[in-house]
């Protein structure tokens, strides 16, 4: 049976560069990218050094860089053959409260987490008309179930638009498309490693992207990850008066 590929964007790094190091332990052939091409490097390196038979295709990749996703993506469909699965994963979480000066950290959110998805998202969609079938996976966050205060607002927004997409592509029924909304709850990653105060129910790197790799290969339609504590604080979340979600959050 042939080897199934899986490209992963804003794989340098965090989640992505575990989900990666996950994947290849399952047996995945892998179409990697992201902006720092050094550090892709090193991991295709280990990778490889513990799977040798494992392939590591590599790409830069700016997903604000529309005409770069489409080109990238038909790259790796050329180079493995295939793609069986994309996850959008790439994302910034710089920000500050609207209206207090920093427009330019807000629309770089906004344009990196959801103008970026979304053209990743075509990208994704043109290779699996094409074939027939194929996985999408979008990365959101447990943030995106409600409108967040200060420098989050932008950051969940852009969150919640993403599951906006899948939630609309689910609906189309695309012939042979599966599509997945990941939302992810505190896990160790370079976004969060320079936050002074970690915040509660903080899980490592590898066993938040643990629970995720599990739901996705699931195919689960929705999965808060890791389920406990998430599953329940989602289901506060969504019914949280606004009055009371502002003294948490």
């Amino acid at each position: 049976m042939a080897t199934s590929t899986i490209v992963i964007t804003g794989a340098s790094a965090g989640l992505g560069a575990e989900m990666a190091r996950q994947f290849a332990d399952l047996g995945y052939d892998l179409g990697l990218c992201a902006r720092r091409v050094d550090k892709l490097e090193a991991l295709r390196t280990e990778i490889t050094r513990t799977h040798p038979d494992r392939r590591v295709e590599l790409k830069a990749l700016d997903v604000t860089d529309e005409k770069a996703v489409f080109s990238v993506f038909r790259e790796f469909a050329d180079e493995l053959g295939t793609v069986d699965r994309v996850i959008v994963n790439a994302g910034l979480g710089k920000g500050a409260a609207l209206g207090t000066g920093r427009h330019d950290a807000n629309r770089a959110t906004a344009m990196t987490n959801f103008v970026g998805a979304l053209a990743q998202t075509e990208a994704a969609l043109e290779l699996f008309r094409d074939r027939g079938g194929g996985h999408l996976v979008m990365i959101s966050s447990m943030s995106a179930l409600r409108g967040m205060r200060k420098a989050m607002t932008t950051y969940a927004a852009s969150k919640a638009g993403i599951a906006a997409l899948a939630e609309g592509i689910r609906s189309e029924r695309v012939p042979g498309v599966d599509v997945s909304v990941v939302y992810p709850g505190y896990i160790a990653s370079e976004m969060n490693d320079q936050v002074a105060s970690k915040p509660p129910f903080m899980v490592d790197t590898r066993t938040g992207v643990r629970a995720m790799v599990s739901a996705i290969e699931k195919r689960k339609v929705k999965a808060y990850v890791p389920p406990w504590p998430w599953v329940p604080i989602g289901a506060v979340l969504k019914v949280l008066p606004l009055a009371l979600l502002r003294k948490i959050t």
